[in-house]
């Protein structure tokens, strides 16, 4: 496999044909090597439209929804920002490139320890990783930018909590077949708002499932 052959397909077959066309978006999922973030046995799939199994039954985001959650974030270059689930690290790694300082969060300790040395070998010194249900996080206003990378299944407010006025954060809310990428703004008032994004289907957030209604 030719590997810039085929991060130039992702980039226009998947990523801009989704409309993402922020340059500073396009840029780091140029130079960040995603195929670094892949596990061995997925290697030829890295840079297909495709979420790749990862351990604990998890998965990589595909590549065209890293984009558009990137491009709706906006992080400015003197953003700090919150990565919750961090997976490969591939998407902590884009933030890192486009942040100030990243605080990334995963519950399962060996995807931090990985994510960590795949970051320090391509030296990003700017980023934080902490093991920890991300469901018990207490960091009330303390980013401008928060991704969420996995499900939620109704709406909850403690992500939102975590914005600085002005803060953005992507999330997904809802329950298979039916779910919507949001982005929620905090105001400087203490108010929220928040813009329907796009239907999509990712992996509910572990810890995070509700029982059904009980129905007679």
């Amino acid at each position: 496999m030719n590997l810039e052959t085929a991060r130039s397909q992702m980039l226009g077959q998947q990523i801009r044909a989704w409309d993402v066309l922020d340059e500073r978006v396009l840029d780091t999922l140029t130079r960040v090597p995603r195929e670094r973030f892949v596990p061995d046995a997925y290697a030829d799939l890295a840079f297909a439209d495709i979420e790749i199994p990862l351990e604990h039954g998890q998965h990589m985001l595909a590549p065209k929804l890293e984009g558009r959650l990137l491009q709706a974030l906006a992080i400015a270059p003197i953003d700090e920002a919150l990565v919750i689930g961090t997976g490969s690290g591939f998407l902590t790694a884009c933030a890192a490139r486009l942040a100030a300082r990243v605080t990334s969060v995963d519950i399962f300790p060996d995807f931090v320890d990985a994510a960590g040395e795949r970051l320090a070998s391509l030296g990003a010194d700017n980023v934080e990783l902490e093991v920890a249900d991300a469901l018990t996080l207490t960091h009330a206003a303390s980013f401008d930018a928060v991704a969420v990378t996995a499900s939620l299944p109704v709406p909850d407010d403690r992500f939102a909590r975590m914005l600085r006025p002005d803060g953005r954060l992507f999330v997904v809310v809802g329950r298979p077949p039916i779910m919507e990428a949001r982005l929620i703004t905090m105001r400087p008032g203490g108010e929220t708002t928040e813009e329907s994004l796009f239907e999509t289907v990712i992996a509910p957030m572990i810890n995070a499932e509700q029982a059904e209604p009980f129905v007679l």
